[in-house]
């Protein structure tokens, strides 16, 4: 197909579908002549993961960029690309709080990782990230309590089990390509997914509590 066709069968404009090939992002397309090329199904399936990890993921470009070098590098092993991808999208928090509330937090973490049997990288994002947001909640006064804390963990933990299982079973069918195309997607999507659901359980669950009160 030309690039207008992709463009159409896409929904991502021609303009941008040039600045992504200009980028890295998507592979060229087999030259036909000196201004036209060929797309196949390879390229509109890449554009399609593309605008899911822009636009539902929310990653900005150099982000994409950066995760989908992993998944095309052959060199990387699923360990890697999953490594990759959740170092590049997490954030490690703001600013630094008091020191009282950041003892707290440090607290929480390593109660939770001894409680689930977690073991990282102490380089690992997450944990920073963990700590900043349980510091804050501290500080506002509304640190999770010990059981809160565990069933969250708990939560998350067979989240991640579930995340490796679809992980396995897409690489016993489709091998390492499509192994590293599903561990980016379940790991990206997938956090926006597990947050709908949680609103939509909370809303369940509030209704089951308080109703009456309304």
């Amino acid at each position: 197909m030309r690039v207008s066709e992709l463009s159409r069968s896409s929904g991502v404009p021609v303009a941008t579908i040039k600045y992504y090939l200009r980028e890295g992002l998507l592979a060229r397309g087999a030259t036909t002549s000196p201004n036209q090329a060929r797309y196949d199904s390879s390229h509109l399936r890449r554009l399609r993961l593309i605008r899911a990890l822009v636009e539902v993921g929310g990653l900005p470009i150099a982000v994409v960029k950066e995760v989908l070098g992993a998944v095309d590098d052959p060199d990387t092993g699923l360990h890697g690309v999953l490594g990759r991808t959740v170092y590049a999208i997490t954030g490690t928090g703001g600013t630094e709080a008091d020191s009282d509330v950041t003892d707290a937090a440090e607290a929480d973490v390593r109660a939770i990782t001894a409680h689930t049997g977690w073991r990282v990288s102490e380089k690992a994002p997450a944990l920073a990230g963990a700590r900043s947001v349980l510091a804050r909640m501290h500080e506002l006064g509304h640190a999770p309590g010990e059981d809160t804390l565990r069933l969250w963990a708990e939560a998350a933990d067979r989240a991640a089990d579930g995340d490796l299982r679809a992980v396995a079973h897409r690489e016993a069918d489709a091998g390492r390509e499509g192994a590293a195309e599903t561990a980016l997607v379940g790991t990206v999507l997938g956090d926006a997914l597990l947050a709908a659901l949680r609103r939509i359980a909370q809303e369940s669950h509030s209704a089951a509590r308080y109703r009456s009160d309304c």
